[in-house]
């Protein structure tokens, strides 16, 4: 009996380890927007939905269209937050400024809730960008910085990513660049925190050409951007929050086709894994996308 009740508990024990492997991790893809071939949230969500398919102990959740709803039996769309309750990380692609889905009614107060429970949290491409303020202040708690209208800028450039901190996001990512709309000189939290909170992953140094501008809007140039010349600018950063939380923020994703980037697509992948506190393999998340894969699940538009 002795040895059956001890198979039990050993029994038990290793459930409970399986259970507190498991991670969900869900990515809300924004509402259409841009010309085809960009913007596209929900392709790039489910690629990334795709990619992770294989990693044990992780399910990926895709909510289109912005934020979580669901149709009540009157046919209303109602908001569905709930959905998000227990997830191990929230990550937001979408369009962001005064549209962005976190600061839409009562939103704000549920990622609030989310980061106090230590729930992972990033923001890419547009989903950085916030209204200075209440707004600005909210994503400061939430990952450390974000995009300031005419503070930050928005050019198309191609920074070349050579080298890499010594992070569980940089496993097995190589050396890369392609064009994009990369975005920099973010408006971080203050300094001290920064250096302790705060990693660069994806650094590069913008030309002074590409600092002149033309911006994607507006245009520019900004004198405290071309002031800047030869400073290195953070494109991707980790964030650790003060309860153990952990957030990234990554600025590019503009153009669709990118995703099929190996490189650029793995440090995505393993930073979604690392929010999620769940382990990254020592090569990084190894994924395949091919042509064809890009052209699925592309948005209908004009």
């Amino acid at each position: 009996m002795c040895h059956f009740l001890r198979f039990l508990a050993i029994s038990a024990l290793t459930v409970a380890g399986l259970q507190a492997a498991d991670r969900r991790i869900v990515l809300i893809a924004g509402r259409p927007s841009h010309p085809p071939g960009m913007h596209e949230f929900r392709a790039g969500c489910l690629l990334l939905q795709k990619a992770l398919s294989g990693v044990p102990g992780i399910t990926v959740e895709v909510y289109s269209n912005g934020w979580p709803t669901h149709v009540d039996a009157s046919g209303k769309t109602v908001d569905h937050s709930e959905v998000l309750d227990g997830a191990a990380a929230v990550v937001i692609y979408a369009d962001g400024g005064g549209g962005h889905p976190a600061l839409q009614p009562g939103h704000t107060e549920v990622l609030d809730r989310l980061a106090a429970s230590g729930t992972g949290l990033g923001f890419a491409h547009f989903g950085v960008e916030v209204p200075k303020g209440p707004a600005g202040a909210a994503m400061h708690r939430w990952v450390g910085g974000y995009y300031e209208h005419e503070y930050s800028v928005n050019p198309m450039w191609s920074p070349e990513y050579t080298t890499f901190p010594n992070h569980p996001v940089t496993r097995g990512v190589h050396p890369f660049s392609n064009r994009d709309e990369w975005y920099f000189n973010m408006r971080w939290i203050d300094e001290a925190a920064a250096k302790a909170r705060v990693t660069p992953l994806l650094v590069s140094t913008p030309s002074d050409k590409v600092r002149q501008g033309p911006y994607v809007y507006p245009p520019g140039p900004y004198p405290h951007i071309v002031a800047a010349s030869g400073r290195a600018e953070t494109m991707m950063w980790a964030y650790e929050r003060p309860n153990g939380g952990r957030s990234f923020g990554f600025t590019g994703g503009h153009t669709h086709a990118n995703w099929g980037n190996p490189d650029q697509r793995k440090i995505v992948l393993n930073a979604l894994l690392w929010a999620a506190h769940a382990e990254v393999p020592a090569n990084g998340v190894e994924s395949t996308v091919t042509d064809s894969d890009l052209r699925q699940n592309l948005d209908t538009k004009k």
